[in-house]
């Protein structure tokens, strides 16, 4: 029997394959947010009817806008720190050579493929060795390891697609270095540079294992607050949090890659 053109579903079992994959990843994110809108009692999966009362007592919760503080302050300096060093890392790389170049670049972007609690130990093993007392400082210091690799991938990758011949026009028309780099490479790279801040610090915000090793009195980022309060089952006011943080951070993903698009379509 011969399907009508606007048959809603798969044809082949490659697409009911897909179809299932896609339930399988996402379908946990339909029900944590149906949920986040059921008028039940703590502690419970039955559901009773649709509120928004979870989403009130979240708005109302003052220890996480404390958390949620302390993650952006986090995330923000983080990636501003990174952004600089990542840039300069990824031009510097594309650009110069200098003896044991390959071993740099290798080690470099190491943070990418090792684990996370491998991080975690080590640094929390480094601080330890130095002696430092673990703070909001030393969450930053950690996540600047990764965010600082991420920046720098995104950034080579965009340096890969640029046409030399602009800033080798720019010096020869009687730029300095430093105003070619300034005037000319960073207007080019900037949608790159952007894109990849923007997916170093979702990161940022999301990331528990580093955090929780390196956090110290008084530093309380916000995947921490939320791992302590569903030990002992998940409130349906974290449901409701679950949910704004998803849509957060779909939206700035979507943003930075929107940006990554917007650069590469000019060069084309």
């Amino acid at each position: 029997m011969r399907l009508p053109a606007f048959w809603p579903l798969p044809r082949t079992w490659q697409g009911w394959l897909t179809t299932a994959l896609f339930a399988f990843m996402y379908g946990p994110i339909l029900v944590l947010t149906v949920y986040s809108f059921n008028d039940s009692i703590r502690y419970t999966s039955v559901w009773q009817g649709f509120s928004l009362k979870w989403y009130e007592s979240l708005f109302q919760d003052t220890r996480i806008f404390r958390a949620l503080q302390d993650t952006l302050f986090v995330a923000i300096v983080a990636v501003a720190i990174s952004s600089v060093l990542g840039t300069l890392m990824a031009i510097g790389l594309a650009k110069y050579y200098f003896p044991g170049k390959g071993v740099y670049r290798g080690v470099s972007y190491l943070p990418l493929i090792i684990p996370d609690i491998s991080i975690a130990v080590a640094t929390l093993v480094f601080l330890a060795s130095l002696a430092i007392p673990l703070s909001i400082w030393t969450i930053i210091a950690a996540h600047m390891v990764f965010c600082l690799a991420y920046i720098a991938v995104v950034v080579s990758s965009r340096l890969g697609s640029l046409d030399p011949n602009l800033e080798e026009a720019a010096l020869d028309l009687g730029a300095t270095p430093a105003q070619a780099l300034i005037q000319v490479l960073l207007p080019q790279l900037m949608p790159a540079i952007v894109a990849g801040c923007l997916l170093a610090f979702v990161l940022s915000v999301d990331d528990l294992l580093i955090s929780s090793f390196t956090a110290g009195g008084g530093a309380n980022p916000l995947p921490l607050e939320i791992f302590s309060r569903i030990r002992n089952g998940v409130k349906p006011d974290m449901n409701a949090l679950s949910v704004l943080l998803i849509l957060a951070s779909g939206m700035i993903a979507a943003l930075g890659e929107y940006l990554r698009y917007k650069g590469s379509m000019t060069d084309g």
